[in-house]
């Protein structure tokens, strides 16, 4: 079963609690935040403030993904404000299993995110720190990117070394970002993914809830 993670990074603020309620509508499972400090990637965003609001705004879980320096220092914060998941990228901190370690005990899922360059061999050495990862399909910074081919084949080899290395009895999951549409979903769901998070093709659309829909219809035609 697939699950859609729309991003406000499109959404419009103005109207932010209604988008999120249309995409919720439309059968959205988690509403996906995106951190970003301008100096990690190259944008600035929003912080914990935000988090509440959407918190306020939906019961939905919130997928906080921190593409920021020095994660620790903020995670806690997030995790006060209403994440229900946070996410970290490996080149971010200098002890990854105190990082992710931080995140479960503030009470939240959490995840290792993976660009398009980063190693897989991060996974195998965090695997019983993790409840999913996040592979991007983009380089992150900015929404509205268009999908990164090579990153199927990576995909295709992240579930199976999930499947092979993963802590018995429990599945890690596999959530990924950048360039998700109808067009690509189907293909990407078969690859092993299971949470999509789709920004400009759920708030980019004059109607997120009916972009929802059609996203689960696509990702769900293909059998995994």
């Amino acid at each position: 079963m697939i699950e859609i993670a729309p991003s406000i990074l499109s959404a419009d603020f103005t109207r932010l609690g209604e988008q999120i309620a249309a995409a919720a509508a439309g059968g959205a499972a988690i509403i996906h935040v995106d951190v970003m400090d301008g100096h990690f990637v190259p944008n600035i965003t929003i912080g914990p403030f935000i988090v509440e609001a959407v918190r306020r705004a939906t019961t939905l879980p919130i997928d906080t993904h921190l593409m920021i320096e020095n994660p620790d220092q903020y995670i806690p914060a997030f995790a006060k404000a209403g994440a229900t998941m946070i996410s970290i990228h490996p080149e971010t901190t200098y002890h990854l299993h105190r990082s992710l370690t931080l995140i479960r005990q503030s009470g939240c899922q959490a995840g290792l995110v993976l660009n398009p360059a980063t190693p897989l061999g991060y996974v195998e050495e965090a695997v019983e720190e993790i409840d999913y990862v996040l592979l991007m399909s983009v380089n992150p910074g900015f929404g509205g990117q268009r999908f990164i081919p090579g990153a199927l084949g990576k995909l295709r080899r992240l579930r199976a070394l999930l499947d092979a290395a993963g802590p018995a009895g429990r599945r890690i999951r596999i959530e990924i970002d950048g360039g998700i549409v109808p067009d690509n979903i189907g293909e990407v769901a078969a690859a092993g993914a299971e949470i999509f998070v789709a920004g400009s093709s759920v708030f980019g659309q004059p109607d997120p809830a009916a972009a929802v829909r059609e996203l689960l219809r696509r990702g769900s035609s293909i059998t995994i």
